[in-house]
């Protein structure tokens, strides 16, 4: 995967479920519909349940690349346009 243009970087590797995306959904809220952000991420339930949730949120995963087999991911999210405007 060739790595998208990225506009913010998150790292929630220390993070426990729901805590991860959690703090992806604050940042992803602050940034402007279109714009990518880079969010690090542990494996195992992160990789379930961020993508799941980012979508099921409007947003756009773009794709996921592994840094450390089994325990270290980079995910790439386009921000979604507000559903109230």
């Amino acid at each position: 995967m060739h790595a998208p243009r990225v506009d913010r970087r998150l790292d929630v590797t220390r993070e426990r479920c729901p805590m991860s995306y959690v703090r992806a959904k604050l940042t992803l809220e602050s940034m402007a519909a279109g714009e990518v952000l880079e969010l690090t991420i542990a494996g195992g339930e992160h990789l379930e349940n961020v993508p799941r949730s980012a979508e099921a949120d409007g947003h756009r995963v773009l794709g996921v690349e592994e840094e450390i087999p089994g325990e270290r991911y980079r995910m790439f999210i386009r921000r979604g346009a507000d559903p109230w405007v």
